[in-house]
């Protein structure tokens, strides 16, 4: 006998679906899917052989803002009418008394992410990966060629300076931390005061996706992008930071270092950083030339989120049981080195 979906009350989301959601038509067959940020994901498929996804957030006492359904659910509607590539949204559920959270129903995707080189040996095969980084990358610059006023989310976030918030957030981060850490760096500090005096101007406000990974697409068997998933920390911001994120994993030959053989990038047969931002500002027309800022900015945040979590293992917040804490050091001083080279070349 199967196990009751974790967090559902199946019966009473079933009759909200027949009341509500016309495409679909219970009872459902439940299966849980993995991943999704430790929000509660099934796969269901109705009466019919149509399969859909249902999403809610986990059980238990949540942090303000943390796994946010609606923020989800606007943006995953709102681009649907664009070329972003999003699943086919069905219906949200703003009532808890249905099943204790807000939910919502999205259309299931055919797809798999790519976390790591063993998923791109297993599912990338060398003659795509070009067509895979270009589809990536033109995912992303379809995104930032939305005007998110004329399809409903002008209300998404704040408007003024992206970056110049964000800097302030992570040096708050960065600075708290230091003392469980017991760990401090100079480069830090200085990186911080560079950014705040060279703000650059963000130009057009656009949706940022905040985490834009090829862990957070879903590739079909053409190696091309079916749905960029994952919209939870999505914003409105800078363009260009969210394209610094999604280009840093990506190697290039003017990098001094190699990147490490684990990362899904480090497999042979994909452009290079330069081809793709390339590309991306071919496709969106826009002006590049101060790219190693934002590179450098996406390099400095990385130190200081792994800073954090750094700290959290050395007060004994979190187990350190399988962790190597001298690699996760090394992650801080390798990001911040990187930060450093990239404002060389700014």
């Amino acid at each position: 006998m199967e196990a009751a979906p974790e967090g559902y009350h199946v019966s009473a989301v079933e009759d909200w679906v027949r009341a509500e959601v016309p495409e679909l038509t219970p009872p459902f067959r439940w299966t849980r899917l993995e991943g999704g940020h430790s929000n509660l994901t099934y796969q269901i498929e109705d009466a019919r052989g149509q399969l859909a996804v249902i999403r809610r957030p986990p059980q238990g006492e949540l942090l303000p803002k943390a796994h946010d359904m609606s923020r989800e659910w606007a943006l995953i509607k709102a681009l649907s009418s664009t070329n972003v590539p999003v699943p086919k949204p069905f219906g949200f559920c703003e009532d808890p008394d249905v099943t204790g959270a807000w939910f919502y129903i999205m259309g299931m995707i055919e797809g798999k992410p790519l976390y790591n080189s063993e998923d791109t040996h297993a599912l990338v095969p060398e003659d795509k990966r070009e067509t895979l980084a270009f589809s990536f990358f033109d995912a992303l610059a379809d995104l930032h060629q939305v005007d998110p006023d004329a399809v409903g989310l002008g209300e998404l976030g704040k408007r003024d300076s992206y970056v110049g918030r964000q800097v302030k957030t992570w040096y708050r981060s960065w600075t708290s931390s230091v003392s469980g850490a017991e760990y401090d760096d100079d480069r830090a500090h200085h990186l911080q005061t560079y950014f705040l005096e060279n703000l650059p101007d963000q130009g057009p406000i656009r949706v940022v996706h905040g985490d834009y990974g090829l862990h957070n697409c879903l590739f079909g068997s053409d190696c091309t992008v079916a749905a960029v998933v994952d919209w939870e920390i999505s914003t409105l911001g800078d363009p260009l930071a969210d394209l610094a994120y999604a280009l840093n994993p990506w190697p290039d030959p003017s990098d001094q270092r190699p990147i490490t053989p684990e990362a899904a990038t480090s497999l042979p047969g994909f452009p290079s950083r330069g081809e793709l931002a390339a590309r991306y500002a071919q496709r969106t027309g826009r002006d590049l030339s101060n790219l190693p800022y934002y590179i450098a900015f996406n390099r400095w945040k990385t130190a200081c989120i792994v800073h954090g979590v750094y700290a959290r293992y050395m007060e004994g917040k979190k187990s350190t049981e399988g962790v190597d804490l001298a690699l996760l050091k090394s992650r801080i001083d390798l990001s911040l080195e990187l930060a450093d080279e990239a404002i060389q070349k700014a």
